[in-house]
């Protein structure tokens, strides 16, 4: 059988897939051949699972796009580089200054050859930039990838496992995010594409909607499930990934709903759609004049950039749609979400939001001079300002 060691050389660029679906049976072996190579560069993405088999230092350089979750503390204790660019970006990097000589990623076997499974997201460009696929046989997790077959001769199979996805638990609903769910409800026409992340308010959000919608986003979740037996959901939904429980893994599994994130994060493919589309996003903090931070809080790295700010714009800029804000008044400490300065950076600029939810109501900031947009996103946050 091959071996990593005959496709990693000193001073190759390695990729590991993201998702819920990284190949971890991997890790150990990949460190170990790294660090006999030397100067190997590894790139991640968007990690959610445990990365305790993975010895970074075994690297020349360890960097990612999609900092938090499973990389946090490696981040905040910088042997994790986070580069900061849109998930929308991410295959225009990997094809030029960051292309990778071997992607190592988890394939399911269909009739027609290898695809990838619980995530497809930026993982296409950097085959189509000339990366070996270092891959592991994955039977359990669900076939989603709705492009061709990866190119047989570039495809190195070097075992199996029979793990399944990584999960991430239900959402914790309370009557705050429900009544920010209704909110949102009522700002979705029918027949609207929707773009929505993982969460609390999502969750809401889709449980409250009383009305047919598409779903266009960069991530499938649980909420997409619950739409469809709801007899809500138009169409099949579009996505770059999966994220969610088991449930939402076997209602995926044989749909070809994962596509390449240069395709699923396009603005113009979104004005393609026909119709409104309305993107729900969240926030860590927003200030006075409605920019968005969703990467960093009291000096950690929490999330990333991902396709915030691609689908705010894109929402931001087509009639009769709109890029949505939503955030509870308080984070978990009792530490307002409104401020007057970001204590991270912009992830989405103020003009590329629409409205701003909170639990005390919406506030429209269409059309309203600087001024006036202050004076409204201040009326959501009664007592603060």
């Amino acid at each position: 059988m091959p071996s990593l060691e005959e496709l990693i050389r000193p001073g190759s660029t390695v990729a590991l897939a993201d998702g819920v679906g990284t190949p971890a049976m991997l890790l150990g072996e990949l460190s170990r051949v790294a660090a006999r190579a030397g100067d190997v560069k590894l790139l991640l993405g968007w990690t959610l699972g445990s990365l305790d088999a993975l010895d970074v230092g075994a690297f020349g350089r360890v960097s990612t796009t999609m900092s938090g979750f499973g990389l946090r503390k490696l981040v905040d204790a910088g042997a994790v580089s986070y580069l900061p660019v849109r998930m929308g970006s991410v295959p225009a990097l990997v094809r030029d200054v960051l292309r990778p000589d071997v992607l190592v990623a988890s394939v399911v076997r269909r009739d027609d050859g290898y695809r990838f499974g619980s995530e497809v997201g930026w993982l296409p460009a950097v085959v189509d930039a000339g990366a070996v696929v270092a891959a592991v046989e994955r039977p359990a997790l669900p076939a989603c990838d709705a492009g061709p077959p990866l190119p047989a001769d570039r495809v190195v199979v070097l075992g199996a496992a029979d793990d399944a996805p990584f999960e991430i638990p239900p959402a914790d609903v309370t009557d705050v995010h429900r009544t920010i769910g209704e909110r949102i409800a009522r700002l979705v026409p029918a027949g609207a594409a929707l773009q929505f992340g993982p969460g609390t308010i999502a969750e809401a959000a889709c449980a409250a909607i009383d009305v047919p919608v598409r779903v266009a986003s960069g991530l499938l979740a649980d909420p997409v499930v619950t739409l469809d037996r709801r007899g809500l959901l138009v169409g099949e939904p579009q996505a770059a990934y999966l994220a969610g429980t088991a449930e939402l893994y076997s209602w995926a599994d044989g749909r070809p709903v994962l596509h390449p994130c240069d395709v699923t994060h396009d603005p113009g493919r979104l004005s393609a759609l026909g119709g409104p589309f309305v993107a729900i996003n969240t926030a860590l903090e927003i200030d006075v004049d409605g920019q968005v931070n969703v990467e960093t809080a009291g000096g950690s790295t929490i999330g990333g950039i991902g396709g915030h700010p691609d689908f705010a714009y894109a929402a931001a800029r087509l009639p009769g749609s709109l890029s949505v804000i939503a955030v509870t008044s308080t984070a978990r400490n009792d530490r307002p979400t409104l401020v007057e300065r970001l204590d991270g950076p912009v992830t989405t600029p103020s003009h590329d939001v629409d409205v701003v939810v909170t639990e005390h109501g919406a506030a429209d900031l269409r059309g309203l001079d600087r001024r006036e947009r202050r004076a409204a996103i201040a009326r959501l946050w009664p007592g603060l300002v």
